[in-house]
């Protein structure tokens, strides 16, 4: 055996011939050889895997990954005893828990002989540019697939469409309607955020003109049955309403009457809470087929300025000039989505705009393209009535009363919701009828007394005009009269 001082000056000699063969190297021989022949011996040395893995990534650039949504239906029926960890949840009307595969958790599943590998991964990133004001964490959440390498057509060209068309079936099988709002969180930035819709408003309980509530419905059902038209014309398949009246009209009541008779989720969109363009697209990208679009009181919502920078309303206001600097969301962003070339980027949507003011409103959101129907809701009319009558008070026919409410709706204007109001104030129907028409008769006095006033105030008007007019007369009288004498004294002093 060597001694301890022989193996040490060879392995310092050996040291020593490596660095002197390391430094000629990076002396005589170029970097980019040097690259090169690593990874030529990396490549040759390396362990060959017969594995292959499929990353299935939320978002596919700025649109939704349909496949990302159907892998996450599809495996909650592959939950087996080995997971570990699982996130659940039951909103009332489902009818069965919610399961979803927790971060960072495996399961495996079986197809036609095969053996395949799933996995849920959640990675944080950061956004490079920190100084951004709307600066964010994001989260990057995507499900790995992973199986034998030989077996990658079988899988996706057999495979993966039975996951699409399994998620499918499930989802109609279980579908609930959703109504998705604006959530902005500290790791996602902007985002849609989803409840259940439980709203129970239908057109058969909606209190509105019968020929006007007909024509919606045969409107609605000439949209959703015309994809080919629509193809064929060379247009986007989507529709756009327009619903202004009065506030308690029933806006918001026909707009949940349209989603639950159609089976559309709901998208609340709030201008106020966003401020770029790229957010307002990536957002309306999100939205899925067979939903309906709402931007409620779009006339003071938000102030959003046109191409050249003025407001829809009355244009910025000189304190927000140093927001407006910051403010990106424009007129035509939100037009380009409506009517331009991103209209295309989804089909069977319906876009509605709410107002009580359609006055107010900028020409461009009205054109048709734009707002295909524009629906007034009016005050409340006698079948409305009858018809709120027959949902609160269970009156089906006719009662001693309804003439007396007839004849003074026919003189006064009050809103559904007035009405609907007042019958839920007792469960009598005599006491609820007499408070309705007590309701009818002050409102007809206040109307009585607001003519009398204005009638008044257009008298005093047109007298105050004739006064001036009087006046004016008598200005001019004096001026011709004063010009008489002057012409007169000028006469008598060049004679």
């Amino acid at each position: 055996m060597p001694s301890p001082s022989a193996m040490f000056s060879a392995y310092a000699s050996m040291a020593a011939s490596m660095m002197l063969f390391r430094s000629m190297a990076n002396e005589l021989v170029p970097l980019p050889i040097r690259h090169y022949a690593v990874n030529t011996l990396h490549h040759l040395f390396k362990f060959q895997s017969p594995k292959l893995t499929l990353v299935i990534e939320e978002s596919n650039g700025i649109t939704r990954n349909q496949l990302y949504d159907a892998a996450g239906t599809y495996l909650c029926t592959k939950i087996s005893p080995k997971t570990e960890r699982l996130k659940i949840s039951k909103s009332p009307k489902e009818k069965h828990l919610t399961i979803r595969l927790e971060k960072d958790e495996k399961l495996v599943d079986s197809y036609d002989g095969l053996e395949l590998h799933w996995r849920f991964v959640c990675s944080e990133q950061e956004k490079s540019n920190s100084s951004d004001p709307y600066y964010s964490r994001t989260e990057r959440r995507f499900y790995e697939l992973s199986f034998h390498k030989k077996h990658r057509d079988i899988v996706l060209a057999s495979y993966v469409p039975f996951v699409l068309e399994k998620a499918k079936a499930l989802r109609d099988q279980q579908r609930v309607l959703k109504m998705y709002t604006l959530n902005r969180s500290s790791c996602d930035g902007i985002n849609w955020e989803s409840i259940n819709l439980e709203h129970p408003a239908t057109f058969e309980t909606l209190a509105m003109d019968p020929n006007l509530k007909s024509s919606v419905i045969e409107d609605l059902n000439r949209f959703v049955r015309r994809k080919e038209f629509y193809k064929k014309v060379g247009r986007a398949w989507k529709r756009g309403y327009l619903l202004y009246g009065p506030p308690g009209t029933g806006k918001s009541s026909l707009v949940a009457a349209m989603a639950n008779y159609l089976n559309f989720d709901i998208y609340d969109l709030q201008l106020a809470n966003i401020f770029r363009d790229s957010d307002l697209r990536k957002l309306l990208l999100a939205t899925a087929n067979r939903s309906i679009l709402v931007i409620e009181d779009i006339d003071c919502s938000v102030d959003i300025p046109d191409r050249l920078g003025v407001g829809v309303g009355d244009g910025l206001k000189k304190g927000d000039e140093k927001n407006s600097s910051r403010t990106s969301l424009t007129l035509s962003g939100l037009l380009n989505f409506i009517d331009g070339l991103w209209s295309s980027c989804g089909d069977e949507r319906i876009i509605i705009f709410t107002t009580n003011h359609k006055d107010r409103l900028d020409p461009a959101l009205l054109r048709p393209g734009r707002m295909d129907m524009h629906i007034h809701m009016s005050y409340c009319t006698y079948p409305g009535f009858k018809l709120l009558a027959s949902n609160y008070l269970g009156i089906d026919g006719h009662h001693k009363l309804f003439p007396a409410v007839e004849s003074l709706m026919m003189e006064t204007q009050v809103t559904p919701a007035q009405v609907a109001e007042e019958m839920m104030k007792s469960e009598d129907v005599d006491v609820a009828l007499e408070g309705l028409l007590k309701l009818l008769k002050r409102k007809k006095m206040e109307d009585d007394e607001f003519v009398e006033i204005k009638a008044e105030n257009n008298g005093g008007i047109r007298a105050a005009k004739k006064q001036r007019t009087v006046d004016k007369t008598k200005v001019s009288e004096f001026a011709r009269n004063n010009n008489t004498r002057k012409s007169t004294r000028g006469r008598r002093t060049t004679l």
